[in-house]
């Protein structure tokens, strides 16, 4: 009795050892295919160079939804160059979206929505300065959640923070899939 105990536990050991050993050589063998998008790219360029360089143009919004353009704007321009030094660009991002509000809850006492959702959508494109080649394009989608109150003036600068957080993550997405292109051009 005691023998089989033993050579199961001697068993499940060697199991153990053997499974450890299969999964460091595979995390060994994966590594190589990953580089940090940080790090150095494949032009030997910094990557903190190739997002200066590029040119935000103004972006295209629906009507009456200019000031949400504004935010996101000013939120990539500080993204990709915050530096405030003078970069020569090389690359433009062309842009184009808009913004709907839904209202998921009402209260069924007075008929008010009590809070309110945010949903952006944004069309970029990453083009070569003379526009002849598109290097990058996408949607970036997202959405910001506020509440509504009884008080009007309340409410719309809860709606204005909502559309400046909207901005701040929408231009997080945009830069993330910018820098994760250009990394990897040479």
């Amino acid at each position: 009795m005691r023998r089989e105990v033993r050579r199961r536990e001697v068993g499940s050991v060697a199991a153990r050892a053997a499974r450890l050993a299969c999964a460091a050589a595979l995390s060994l063998s994966l590594s190589a295919c990953f580089r940090p998008l940080y790090g150095p790219t494949a032009s030997g360029e910094s990557i903190q160079a190739l997002l200066a360089s590029v040119q935000v143009d103004e972006i295209v919004m629906a009507q009456g939804q200019e000031r949400m353009g504004h935010y996101l704007r000013s939120e990539l321009v500080f993204d990709l160059d915050g530096s405030g030094q003078r970069v020569p660009k090389q690359y433009r991002l062309k842009l184009s979206g808009s913004e709907t509000v839904q209202t998921p809850i009402v209260s069924s006492t007075t008929g008010r929505a009590e809070a309110g959702t945010i949903v952006g959508s944004i069309r970029y494109s990453l083009e070569d300065l003379g526009g002849t080649r598109v290097i990058a394009e996408g949607v970036a989608t997202s959405t910001a959640t506020y509440d509504r109150s009884i008080q009007r003036f309340a409410s719309q600068r809860a709606a204005r923070d909502a559309e400046i957080r909207l901005a701040d993550t929408l231009a997080d997405q945009i830069k993330t899939r910018i820098a994760s292109v250009l990394a990897a051009k040479p």
